[in-house]
């Protein structure tokens, strides 16, 4: 495959692309859903409580709410929130005659009408189910009249590190993508009474610094070199904002969480993004976390490796075919993204060329055929794009179809997709995608804007491609989602990489097929080991056609039980891949009943299964096991014991480092530049410079 060029100064086409991207605003938020026609009166959503910890390598967040029911007859709750990326739900809780009750999963059409039976006979129950890659939606009947309802919702996913730098993002804001369902239900995001949001970081490398961007009143503070935790609190900060030292900001910082009209507490409309910066100069390193109760029986495990920083910063130009979403659901982002456009156009050199493709139901090339960056074409199709209006469904298909017309194998090409939307005209089939991308040798760079859009859709893409993509939401921290970006497509990728594990027997690894890693990525498998002792290791791949090994070995444990949340992540990504593959080739009976098996077996709410709370006698009298339950005890008990102490270290290549080369960061290292993304001055700077080109254009 060719490799993508760039230089330096074409890094800042990017770096202004996402800077009009991360603009936007979004206009659904999680919150009780209403009919539109006010057939019904309003509940209230009382309290939410946020509880996230991050460690060796996930993140848990627990969120409890209470819904309170003003009125004088009794009536059900409908809350409904942006599926969290990647995120398993393995836990739903309904308190009943004060007692917490924990739900169990059914295949979904089962739970659903379970559901409807108790709400008929008016038994109190609850139901998460899962709407497809768009939402979870939580029902809880009945709230009584004039009385509180609780619940309690915990859910699993990774917790990468990017370059150095980790983020975790709490969803609230929803893409706005599905208009049936806003045509039908009205979303009141407002917490009447108080809300809280508290992160617990424990890091066993060195973070130095933490970042809640857009958070004004966010307390953060250091209780050790890897450990930090993360407030926030609808009662008001008792002093001025923390800064990512930890020390206090200055005084004049905006308050986030005052409280906001109509005796409103909060409102979820903003997505909460938390970013962690580990310290500069770690090595490349291999970290393995275990849980294996029953030394005689199957473990599972998550392996990840953090490469040394040694793919090289790469020169020469491309081209670059700008495909732009211009559906009606980028109403309000649209302005944004073609401001960002014309900036980016005017970094490009004279020498590169661009094409600019637009689509909604159908698409649309401004350039027809590729033109010279010069001053005068950028000012004329940046003109263009500006002019456009928002309108219509989303026609993916034909913008990507479109855009890949005319590539010229003797140019390194690129593809910049930027979309919030789903496929909804024309083509939609996965499995077409998947074989228009692969016709032609290009790597697609995808920003998914919105937690609503198709992100499974998008993601396969890419990896066909061998691209990457990156998710972005509009309470992200500029600056850090452009040098991620920036710092990929800057330099050069490592592509058909593959994992061999020797010693230890090992199966059911996730992902099968890895693809390529981009600098700064980490590689993230989580598979079943059987029993113990030294393994061997090695990762290969190619660089720009030539060959490359990593090799490195270590020791799998024979008995461990710290970390049984392993089992439900393993399952989930799991489920995910079977998902991926019906996508692509069809629904079929089998996948479909090995995803829900696994869903059952490991108690997770997915597209076929839901999470179901009944009173306890009705567990019994409809023979429900009470399985999840148990699981439920099992984390919690783990999770506590865990909590007792500060970070372990997870590193396992110590003996036999995988990388001499101290991984990538943004603060300099092997062809990182002298730039830190975290230092004052240069995100001043980064500031005059969008500043400039604004009044230039």
């Amino acid at each position: 495959m060719n490799m993508i060029r760039k230089s330096r100064l074409g890094m800042w086409r990017m770096l202004i692309l996402l800077l009009g991207m991360l603009a936007g605003t979004m206009v659904q938020a999680a919150g009780l859903l209403t009919p539109v026609d006010g057939s019904k009166p309003p509940l209230d959503l009382r309290e939410q409580h946020v509880k996230v910890v991050i460690e060796d390598g996930f993140a848990v967040t627990t969120v409890e709410q209470v819904f309170h029911n003003p009125h004088d007859k009794d009536l059900e709750a409908i809350y409904s929130f942006p599926v969290p990326e990647h995120g398993a739900v393995g836990e739903f809780t309904l308190w009943i005659d004060g007692k917490p009750v924990t739900g169990e999963v059914l295949e979904k059409q089962q739970a659903r009408q379970l559901y409807e039976q108790e709400k008929k006979a008016g038994r109190d129950a609850g139901l998460t189910e899962k709407d497809s890659y768009k939402t979870f939606d939580i029902s809880v009947a009945p709230v009584r009249a004039g009385q509180d309802t609780r619940i309690r919702l915990v859910y699993l996913q990774a917790a990468a590190v990017d370059t150095g730098i980790g983020r975790y993002v709490y969803p609230l804001e929803e893409g706005g993508v599905d208009e049936q369902k806003l045509a039908f239900w009205t979303a009141n995001p407002k917490v009447s009474g108080s809300f809280s949001f508290n992160l617990h970081l424990k890091s066993s490398y060195p973070v130095d610094g933490i970042r809640v961007p857009n958070q004004g009143a966010a307390q953060v503070s250091q209780i050790g070199p890897g450990e930090w935790k993360v407030s926030l609190s609808s009662q008001g900060a008792t002093g001025p904002a923390a800064s990512e030292s930890g020390k206090p900001a200055s005084a004049s910082a905006p308050a986030a969480f005052n409280p906001q009209s109509g005796g409103a507490a909060f409102s979820l409309d903003k997505d909460l993004v938390v970013y962690w910066r580990h310290k500069a100069g770690l090595p490349g390193s291999v970290d393995l976390v275990t849980y294996k109760p029953d030394a005689a029986k199957r473990g599972t495990f998550m392996l990840t490796v953090t490469p040394g920083d040694d793919l090289k910063p790469i020169t020469e130009g491309s081209d670059w075919i700008f495909v732009l979403d211009m559906s009606g659901s980028m109403t309000g982002k649209y302005a944004t993204l073609a401001d960002g456009v014309q900036r980016s156009l005017g970094k490009l050199r004279p020498n590169d060329r661009f094409r600019i493709v637009l689509f909604n139901d159908r698409a649309t090339e401004l350039t027809g055929g590729y033109v010279n960056a010069t001053p005068e074409m950028v000012k004329r199709y940046s003109a263009e794009v500006a002019a456009v209006r928002p309108s219509s469904g989303t026609n993916l298909f034909a913008g990507l179809q479109v855009g890949m017309d005319a590539l010229e194998a003797d140019r390194t090409s690129a593809i910049v997709l930027v979309t919030d939307g789903v496929a909804n005209v024309g083509e939609t089939a996965q499995r077409k995608f998947i074989e228009l991308i692969q016709k032609k040798d290009v790597r697609l760079f995808t920003f998914i804007m919105g937690n609503s859009a198709n992100r499974p859709l998008l993601e396969a893409l890419t990896r066909a491609s061998n691209g990457f993509a990156i998710s972005i939401s509009n309470s992200d921290d500029i600056v850090g989602q452009l040098l991620t970006a920036v710092s990929k497509v800057s330099h050069e990728a490592l592509h058909g990489v593959q994992v061999k594990i020797n010693g230890v027997k090992t199966d059911d690894l996730t992902p099968a097929q890895i693809g390529s890693l981009y600098r700064g990525q980490q590689l993230v498998l989580i598979g079943h080991y059987w029993g113990d002792g030294p393994a061997k290791v090695e990762l290969t791949g190619r660089v720009s056609g030539n060959p490359k090994t990593y090799r490195t070995e270590f020791a799998f444990p024979a008995k461990t039980a710290q970390h049984p949340e392993l089992e439900r992540l393993w399952a989930y990504a799991s489920i995910e891949a079977l998902q991926a593959e019906m996508a692509d080739f069809g629904e079929k009976a089998d996948l479909k009943r090995a995803a829900t098996d696994l869903a059952l077996e490991y108690s997770l709410v997915t597209d076929y299964t839901s999470m179901l709370v009944l009173r306890e006698e009705q567990f019994a009298a409809n023979k429900i096991e009470r399985r999840n339950q148990a699981r439920v005890a099992a984390e919690d008990a783990a999770r506590q014991q865990r909590a007792q102490g500060g970070p372990v270290s997870r590193r396992v290549d110590t003996q036999q480092p995988i990388s001499q080369a101290p991984r990538a960061s943004h603060s300099g290292g092997s062809g990182g530049g002298a730039l830190d993304g975290w230092n004052v001055a240069a995100l001043l700077a980064l500031l005059v410079l969008s500043l400039r080109l604004r009044r230039a254009a």
